[in-house]
């Protein structure tokens, strides 16, 4: 799984899910969905997201492990 830190660094920005989706040019639904898990962003979309924080991908998304059953 990818996790990603959006929600926090919006909170760190004060911006809503509306205003990241204007800045990263997607709706707030898909902003939502990334952040719920839903949906995962394509590695275009995430570059920009990161872009849109000024901040490496890696500060936004990280690959979890998988957890042996």
């Amino acid at each position: 799984m990818i996790k990603n830190r959006i929600k926090v660094l919006r909170a760190e920005r004060d911006w809503t899910q509306e205003e990241l989706a204007q800045r990263v040019g997607v709706s707030r639904q898909a902003i939502i969905s990334i952040e719920k898990y839903k949906y995962t962003p394509s590695l275009e979309l995430a570059f920009t997201i990161a872009k849109v924080f000024q901040v490496a991908i890696t500060d936004v998304f990280a690959q979890e492990a998988e957890k042996d059953e």
